[in-house]
């Protein structure tokens, strides 16, 4: 297909400078024919003027609420360079014809891997022994490590049963923990083919050994971990938590862990804390612990997944924008009735 016509299409990168575009991401703007203007705007006052006459919007991490979106006049496609789009006014932009797109299979195996490392350093008391060793209280590391659990026949249980939760099924199994599972639409998914049991949350809660979280925030999701579900965990579990931060009450999880009614937590995202602020000391109570593993939002990291949003971020704003509907699953909002008809998905397309 010839691309020439994105020459003309005003295209807007948001994230400019605190996520900047690398040199892949480059690649593919160039091999589309497109070149968007970068912009770093964190306010609707500061966002609006670049994307009132956008055609298309790449974005990472910015907040783009209903005021935004209402300025957005010409805007076809809000290209999300990522998974989550807890940050976008979804359905506003459904209403006003702006297909809003994903990508769903980003960083899924990092994710895993990184819920996989955070359960191996609990469960191996990793944290601690390590402040320990640099103390030289070596008697004390190797005290502490007897109450070990060896993690053979223990139980991981998953809050929702999405990609990267199906994938961290997997590793969990090489290392001989039983799985189990809860997720809203419990009958939409054949798990024993993951060799994975489908529970309910309360029973989830009950049985695990470790619980870690795969689901996006959403008004049903806010706080799901709250005091509540921490108090029907056994006092030797661990949460671990690689989504998004505000599907725990970090209040209450600080307290459990405080109170011993919690043996660990490995964190990842966090409600208290924005990691794309200017950097500063953390204050967050729950980071003084030392049986928490706490990591700045950076489950997702790879050069693999670098790679795969940039390509799958910059093909579906170029399918929009050549008048083509993206696949399916990239759709965040569907059943959006676009300003500018869009032809069924075409397989070749983007060559």
């Amino acid at each position: 297909m010839d691309w020439s016509f994105m020459a003309n299409r005003r295209i807007v990168r948001l994230n400019a400078r605190l996520f900047p575009a690398g040199l892949y991401e480059r690649a593919q703007w160039a091999r589309f024919g497109m070149t968007p203007i970068e912009v770093e705007a964190n306010t609707p006052a500061e966002i609006i003027p670049h994307v009132a006459e956008a055609e298309a919007v790449f974005v990472v991490s910015t907040s783009l609420p209903a005021e935004v979106i209402d300025a957005m006049g010409k805007c076809r496609v809000i290209s999300r360079l990522g998974l989550g789009t807890d940050k976008i006014a979804v359905a506003h932009a459904k209403s006003r014809g702006i297909v809003v797109t994903n990508v769903p299979y980003f960083c899924i195996e990092e994710q895993a891997d990184h819920s996989m490392a955070m359960l191996l350093g609990l469960a191996r008391k990793i944290p601690q022994t390590q402040a320990d060793m640099k103390l030289g209280a070596y008697r004390h590391a190797q005290d502490i490590v007897r109450s070990n659990r060896r993690l053979t026949g223990r139980v991981l249980g998953l809050v929702g049963f999405g990609n990267s939760a199906k994938l961290t099924a997997r590793r969990a199994q090489g290392f001989g923990l039983k799985v189990i599972a809860t997720r809203r639409r419990m009958s939409a998914e054949n798990a024993a083919d993951w060799g994975v049991e489908l529970t309910d949350l309360d029973t989830l809660l009950h049985m695990s050994d470790y619980v870690s979280l795969h689901l996006p925030l959403m008004a049903e999701t806010y706080h799901m971990i709250d005091a509540a579900a921490l108090a029907k965990m056994r006092p030797d579990a661990f949460l671990i938590n690689t989504s998004r931060g505000a599907l725990v009450d970090e209040d209450a999880l600080y307290t459990a862990l405080v109170e011993g009614r919690l043996a660990g937590a490995g964190i990842d995202t966090f409600e208290q804390i924005d990691v794309f602020a200017e950097e500063s000391v953390p204050t967050l109570p729950l980071l003084s612990l030392p049986n928490v593993i706490a990591t700045p939002h950076v489950a997702a990291g790879s050069i693999e997944s670098g790679q795969d949003v940039s390509r799958g971020g910059v093909e579906n704003l170029a399918t929009i924008l050549a008048g083509h509907w993206p696949i399916g699953e990239n759709i965040v909002n569907a059943g959006v009735e676009p300003r500018v008809s869009l032809a069924p998905y075409e397989p070749g397309l983007l060559g």
